[in-house]
């Protein structure tokens, strides 16, 4: 039997209006995180993944689609039910550190904090359990403004995880800080990935984020593109990508640049497999077809 993601989005649509016009943030967009996963969502600005990040985290609803989290259905959340699904299904982190911790309070209050507004009465001892896994040991009982922005974002991870969410949701949780403390935070990341099930979902502009995850969704003009899969050796990877409900596909674009794929494309369908070919006549691109197998490789 095969289990539900954690993550199901389909469809999913945003749309902005105001001043007479309309923009569609989102447009058609479908995502299947499953549980355990850790999975980065790069694309550029305009793209729609802080549009997505907002849908998933409660604080915004989709115009149109399906969204459901942790079996929540984002769409026809009640207020307490929202409430709810925030302080206990999802923990977030954002990209500007005074977002995600309170500087007059030490990481050890600031982890205790969302265990006092749920009520729970193991948090002392959980708090400090988190800021070990974290690797900030000695620095509990220090406030935020003392810390490295490396630091400050481990304490945010801490936070985020307090009240044991199943998903873990971090919007450019590297965007303000250096390639080192870049490194350790993504790490960091994955460690708790690895150690405690938590699904993980990393939105960032950054491709260098990819190294850090087992799989990375490219997202383009508001619709998930192409995926990466990485195995068990960070360097074996596999290239995939996405056709919607209506059979668009969207190719990576040194694909289409090497092939010189633009305007009409000859397409075949072969046994096992369809094939895309560039109309032109190009001896190189001839030689380096595109093929699309069956079974999603």
């Amino acid at each position: 039997m095969t289990t539900a993601p954690v993550i199901d989005c389909a469809d999913l649509v945003r749309i902005y209006r105001g001043d007479g016009v309309e923009v569609q943030a989102l447009q058609g967009l479908t995502l299947r995180v499953s549980e355990g996963d850790i999975v980065a969502m790069v694309g550029a600005s305009g793209s729609g993944k802080s549009t997505l990040l907002g849908v998933l985290s409660g604080l915004d609803r989709p115009s149109a689609g399906r969204a459901t989290v942790a079996g929540y259905d984002l769409t026809a959340l009640s207020r307490s039910q929202r409430l709810r699904y925030r302080r206990e299904a999802v923990g977030f982190v954002w990209q500007q550190t005074e977002r995600n911790l309170l500087p007059y309070l030490t990481v050890h209050e600031n982890v205790e904090l969302p265990m006092f507004l749920a009520g729970r009465p193991d948090r002392e001892k959980r708090a400090a359990e988190l800021v070990r896994l974290l690797e900030l040991g000695d620095l509990g009982d220090r406030r935020p403004g003392q810390l490295s922005g490396g630091e400050q974002q481990r304490a945010a991870i801490a936070v985020a995880l307090a009240n044991g969410p199943r998903v873990l949701l971090a919007d450019e949780p590297t965007g303000e800080l250096d390639e080192v403390m870049s490194a350790e935070v993504l790490e960091a990341i994955r460690s708790v990935n690895d150690r405690l099930g938590v699904t993980a979902l990393i939105v960032t502009h950054d491709p260098a984020v990819s190294d850090h995850v087992r799989r990375t969704v490219q997202i383009r003009d508001g619709r998930t593109a192409t995926e990466v899969h990485r195995g068990a050796e960070r360097d074996d990877a596999e290239t995939f990508t996405v056709i919607d409900a209506v059979g668009r596909m969207q190719l990576p674009r040194e694909y289409v640049d090497r092939l010189g794929l633009h305007d009409l494309v000859r397409l075949t369908l072969e046994p096992g497999h369809a094939e895309v070919r560039p109309t032109r006549s190009d001896p190189g691109a001839l030689e380096s077809d595109s093929s699309i197998e069956e079974d999603g490789r």
